[in-house]
């Protein structure tokens, strides 16, 4: 069986991939900054191995692919933290990888980029997505860029404005998406190990507007729906704002998730977890939380 190096094991994403190539057997080597972060089960799995190491610095991950088959990398941030940039994070640091990668002889490199990415390259974000998806592309090396439409934990701001009572979308609250649970989406990723296709769009079992999602926020916060609409007229003139007296570090996040939520975002569907469920049990982990505080 494959022995595979996973790259980004302590985000959303990258720790149900870790769960899911132990579960199915794969011997696993995962690259990290902090192995603290690393659920404590898994770190005691016989057949992972850890190397502490960043990918920013070339130095540090030297031989960390030597006798490694398959690369997955789900590398990027959301939030710039450190100075670090999308392009220090999402394009360098990955490209440090992907050359450690080819220098090692390993065979496949599987990347996590975003849905529609190659159409958002104006995005500070997705230019350094695409920007490394190219160089994958063109890296000689057997590959998979997986492209989901959005993560069940992207979807918990909905819930956390339906528990203030109000939810704000954009338009008129209709444009349609698919989000996926990590759990699912780690399926698909470590299918395409095996896999031969190039390329997958991908997104979770339920189809759902901005409103349907609003509601179902609101049932499970147990309030009564209140959505305030905001124009397209005022999100781009506050994102105009932002790029013309902010850096990139600071409007980066906000301009992807701003231009994301006023589009459709529907990829194949795939998967069974729901996302009132997800809701249901971000509202279960709230309650332990306000229990445990009042203890």
């Amino acid at each position: 069986m494959n022995k595979i190096l996973l790259a980004g094991s302590t985000g959303y994403l990258g720790s149900f991939i870790l769960k899911e190539l132990l579960n199915r057997g794969y011997a696993t080597r995962t690259i990290t900054r902090n192995e603290k972060k690393l659920p404590k089960p898994v770190t005691e799995n016989n057949r992972l191995e850890i190397v502490k190491a960043e990918l920013t610095v070339p130095k540090s991950i030297k031989n960390c692919c030597r006798n490694v088959d398959t690369v997955i990398s789900t590398v990027g941030i959301t939030n710039q933290k450190d100075g670090l940039t999308y392009m220090d994070v999402d394009y360098q640091a990955n490209l440090n990888l992907l050359e450690e990668a080819k220098r090692s002889g390993v065979k496949k490199f599987i990347y996590v980029s975003v849905l529609k990415g190659d159409q958002l390259t104006h995005l500070k974000i997705c230019e350094a997505k695409e920007k490394f998806v190219s160089a994958v592309r063109n890296s000689g090396l057997d590959y998979c860029i997986i492209r989901p439409n959005g993560f069940f934990s992207d979807m918990g701001e909905f819930y956390e404005m339906a528990k203030k009572g109000r939810v704000y979308l954009f338009g008129n609250g209709e444009y349609k998406a698919n989000p996926i649970h990590g759990a699912d989406l780690a399926e698909i990723c470590v299918n395409a190990i095996q896999s031969t296709d190039k390329e997958i769009s991908v997104g979770g079992p339920q189809t759902l507007t901005h409103n349907q999602i609003a509601k179902i926020a609101f049932s499970v916060a147990s309030k009564k729906p209140k959505i305030t609409y905001i124009p397209d007229g005022i999100r781009k003139a506050v994102l105009f704002l932002l790029r013309s007296f902010t850096n990139s570090k600071i409007y980066g996040p906000i301009e992807f998730f701003m231009t994301v939520l006023s589009m459709d975002l529907i990829a194949p569907e795939y998967g069974t977890r729901t996302l009132k469920k997800y809701f249901e049990e971000l509202k279960s982990a709230h309650n332990q939380t306000d229990s445990t505080d009042q203890i």
